[in-house]
């Protein structure tokens, strides 16, 4: 509820978006949602065969697979510099060496060399689709 400046009640007729889901365009989403869910701890569909595979992650993070029969592997980074989404996945700062094993063991690919900024760590992939995302420690 939003909270109305002159009279300090909530305004009961605004609404909040209360979730997102980012939605990855692959040519086979099965392998990319597979991949997602073992590193997130999800469940996959009893149904895997459809043009969307959505999976939500053991602390609520939610991602869904769509189905591109044209789709290609994004570049990263551009050429000319511009920038391109990509996921941004939390990792304990502990366990940054472990989760970068199983990534590449699910079938991820190192695509730049790890770095810092503050006092955070990030260390960037490709999915088995391509797609680009980084495990940022926290």
């Amino acid at each position: 509820m939003a909270e109305n400046a002159d009279t300090g009640l909530f305004d009961e007729a605004f609404v909040y978006v209360e979730a997102a889901v980012v939605v990855l365009d692959c040519a086979e989403p099965e392998p990319v949602a597979e991949f997602y869910a073992k590193l997130m701890g999800a469940e996959l569909p009893s149904e895997m065969g459809v043009e969307l595979i959505e999976i939500t992650g053991r602390h609520g993070t939610r991602i869904a697979f769509r189905r591109d029969h044209g789709a290609a592997p994004p570049s990263w980074p551009r050429p000319d510099d511009s920038q391109q989404a990509h996921l941004h996945l939390l990792v304990p700062r502990d366990r940054m060496d472990d989760v970068e094993r199983q990534v590449i063991d699910y079938g991820g690919r190192p695509m730049e060399t790890p770095r810092k900024e503050g006092m955070e760590e990030l260390r960037f992939f490709s999915d088995p689709a391509g797609h680009p995302f980084v495990l940022r420690s926290m």
